[in-house]
């Protein structure tokens, strides 16, 4: 089935990707659309009953480990090597005016 580009929509796609073509362009680009929209038809013919959709060709697993606290609270500690703390937090030189 031979899928034919309209000119207005070369124009609609030109303005969407801010392309200014010329008119030989604009030519070659129907051309290249009809051919592609003809490729999509033909994939549309394929049988794919009992094909199971997917989003990936390979299977995909959450590789992430769980997050899990293993040194717990250590506030007091960290604190103890600060130049200067106030409740419990660091206190630093000011650095914007």
């Amino acid at each position: 089935m031979a899928n034919v580009i309209s000119d207005e929509t070369i124009e609609y796609v030109g303005i969407l990707a801010k392309l200014e073509l010329s008119e030989s362009e604009k030519e070659q680009a129907k051309k290249d659309m009809g051919s592609m929209l003809d490729y999509i038809d033909k994939l549309n013919e394929l049988d794919t009953t009992g094909v199971e959709p997917m989003s990936h060709v390979f299977p995909v697993h959450n590789v992430f480990r769980e997050d899990v606290v293993a040194n717990g609270d250590m506030r007091d500690e960290v604190l103890a090597n600060a130049p200067k703390e106030k409740d419990g937090s660091f206190v630093v030189p000011k650095t914007v005016e």
